[in-house]
This record gives structure tokens, C-alpha cells and sequence, in this order.
């Protein structure tokens, strides 16, 4: 297929764009290249984390958890571990994304952030956080929502 990308590392909205012998790219909606590669089900781990973000950005983005008007959000915050101004270490990173991941197990939403985070078409921004709010399980909603 004559596809082409635009320049390495942005994204256009519309994802592939055909050739201009008129045959069609490959839809950004259609089958996801990371959709191979994710375990169903599976609880996530701080690597397969680390991974998505770096696949999926090439960053190390920061992640938390945050609460708003009674929902519990997953936002990727601007800030990456690869930056030079980055306030953690890699170690106290890699502390905070296992600790987060455990959270995240522990709620049963592992399987929302995986898709969400190979399905996103946003992207980082300074000052602009991605948020995912997240669909708890009814039984766990009353643990971390008080």
C-alpha cells in the first residue's frame, strides 16, 4: 500500500493519508498496530505502562489519580521523565507509576486505561492534561470515593 506518514512523531487527526493514485489508507479507527501486542484481562503493570506511553508518544509521561465532583479521573499530565526540568528521578518515577498502577489494579480498570491509552488521538500538551474518567465497579467506587 502507497501510504505515508506525516513527519515522525505527529500525528495528523485523520491518522494515514492515501497516495494520490487514490487508494485508501489505512483508517485510524480500524485495526490498531497495539492491539497485538495487549493481554486481555491481565492485570498492568508498570512496564506494560512505561511501554504504552513510550510506544504510543515516545515520553515517559507522567500519570495520576485524580478526584472531581465524585469521579475518579486517570489524567497523563505534560510533564515526562525524559524532560530536563522533571521533578522526580527515574527511581521515585518508576515508585509513583507502580504505586499508581496498584491503585489502578486494584480498582479493576486496567483493562479501560490499556484501550483508552492505544485509542487516544490527543496528545500532552503544556499545560493541558489527557483525562480519562474512569467507570468503576460498583463495589469499589465507595473505597476511593468518599
Amino acid at each position: 500500500m502507497n501510504c505515508v506518514r506525516t513527519q515522525p512523531g505527529l500525528r495528523r487527526r485523520g491518522g494515514w493519508k492515501a497516495s494520490r493514485k487514490g487508494r485508501r489508507g489505512t483508517p485510524e479507527l480500524g485495526a490498531d498496530p497495539f492491539d497485538a501486542m495487549l493481554p486481555a484481562g491481565e492485570p498492568l503493570s508498570a512496564d506494560e505502562l512505561v511501554a504504552l506511553l513510550r510506544q504510543r508518544w515516545q515520553a515517559s509521561y507522567d500519570l495520576q489519580l485524580v478526584r472531581r465532583h465524585g469521579r475518579l479521573y486517570c489524567q497523563v499530565m505534560w510533564g515526562f521523565l525524559e524532560q530536563q526540568s522533571f521533578p522526580l528521578s527515574a527511581e521515585a518515577y518508576r515508585s509513583r507509576i507502580e504505586e499508581l498502577v496498584a491503585s489502578l489494579n486494584g480498582l479493576g480498570v486496567a483493562e479501560q486505561v490499556r484501550h483508552w491509552l492505544t485509542t487516544t488521538r490527543d496528545r500532552p500538551r503544556l499545560g493541558k492534561a489527557l483525562s480519562l474518567a474512569l467507570e468503576l465497579p460498583p463495589g469499589r467506587a465507595s473505597e476511593f470515593l468518599l
